[in-house]
């Protein structure tokens, strides 16, 4: 059954910094869509970062590139299994150079954090209960 993928394009800095930050979160990069001016990082099967150096990333846009340490271009949610796991990852971001984004958001069947990775994106980690899935 084809599953249907997002590729999340975002334009960094430094590319080498940025593939440090990811993999510290223990995410891989895939090498064969990687060079120096790019990284593809693996998030999940289904989930990809593009991470894209400022010049590479206007090959593919006409418009102003968003300064993500002063504006908000996006915000990206990642699912996680537990709520250990939120901590986990946003803890993991922050040792990694991330900062903290926001307050933790707890409503008993939901809980999440946020952090921004060291371009200023901002990445939400978000746990729900299963049961509350289910209705």
């Amino acid at each position: 059954m084809y599953q249907q993928m997002i590729f999340v394009n975002l334009a960094v800095s430094d590319v080498d910094a940025s593939k440090k930050f990811f993999t510290e979160l223990g995410y891989t990069i895939n090498a064969q869509f990687s060079d120096e001016n790019s990284a593809s990082v693996v998030i999940s099967d289904t989930i990809v970062a593009m991470l894209l150096n400022k010049k590479r990333y206007a090959d593919f846009t006409k418009k102003e590139i968003a300064d993500s340490t002063r504006t908000s271009e996006v915000l990206l949610c990642l699912s996680a299994e537990s709520r250990e796991k939120v901590d986990e990852l946003v803890d993991r971001a922050i040792s990694a150079g991330g900062s903290a984004s926001g307050e933790p958001q707890d409503h008993g069947v939901m809980y999440g954090r946020a952090f921004d990775d060291p371009d200023g994106h901002t990445w939400e980690v978000m746990w729900m209960d299963p049961a509350a899935l289910q209705g």
